[in-house]
């Protein structure tokens, strides 16, 4: 049973509390292990609802939670090759990043890590037999997540590049100061990102991960 530590305001841990306490409506099963999901972020343009995270395998799944079924689906859809590519919700860009994570993106279902994943190809008698950061995929996640803090809008530059679909913000004069910061703030937010993907990378916190899967 998983369970989480809470501490009270003298500063003294409290009981652990099992994540299964607050299981009920606002918190569906988790699809990859069955556990809680709770609320991380609140409805946002471009996506299809809430974003819901488990406490447990790190999962985050958008508007309807669905089943282990929808997930292997949303899953197989990030397949590179002969490799399972995904933009690492546990990665520390996820971490800073909040709602301005760059690996939310319009249609996004789930938000995977390798711990999610793991679980869910069990589902299909499958292991995954190797992870490895993706550097440049990485990098350019961080980079982005760190403009998105400065703008309107979502992965614009990433979105300009062909490399993501940004969405775009609401009125036209905060789309073009948008444009216009993304190529201010470009050079430094990627001196900023190189160094900060390289130490998450350091502690297995990378943004994007490629994982190879075998069967049992």
């Amino acid at each position: 049973m998983t369970a989480r530590r809470t501490t009270s305001a003298g500063g003294q841990p409290t009981p652990v509390v099992p994540l299964e306490s607050g299981a009920g409506p606002e918190n569906p099963p988790c699809p990859a292990c069955g556990e809680p999901l709770f609320g991380w972020i609140d409805a946002e343009p471009g996506l299809a609802g809430p974003v819901r995270r488990c406490e447990s395998c790190g999962l985050g799944a958008v508007g309807r939670a669905g089943d282990a079924e929808d997930a292997l689906a949303a899953l197989d859809g990030a397949r590179d090759g002969d490799a399972i590519r995904i933009a690492n919700r546990a990665g520390f860009a996820g971490w800073i990043g909040g709602a301005g994570w760059a690996g939310l993106e319009p249609g996004s279902r789930y938000a995977f890590t390798p711990e999610s994943v793991r679980r869910l190809v069990a589902n299909r008698d499958q292991v995954v037999t190797r992870a490895r950061w993706a550097p440049g995929r990485s990098v350019a996640l961080m980079w982005q997540t760190i403009l998105n803090g400065v703008t309107f809008g979502r992965n614009v530059a990433l979105g300009a590049l062909g490399r993501a679909e940004a969405v775009p913000a609401k009125r036209p004069w905060q789309r073009r100061l948008d444009a216009a910061i993304s190529v201010i703030a470009a050079i430094p937010a990627f001196i900023a990102a190189v160094p900060l993907e390289l130490l998450a990378a350091t502690a297995r916190r990378g943004s994007a991960i490629k994982l190879r899967v075998g069967l049992l």
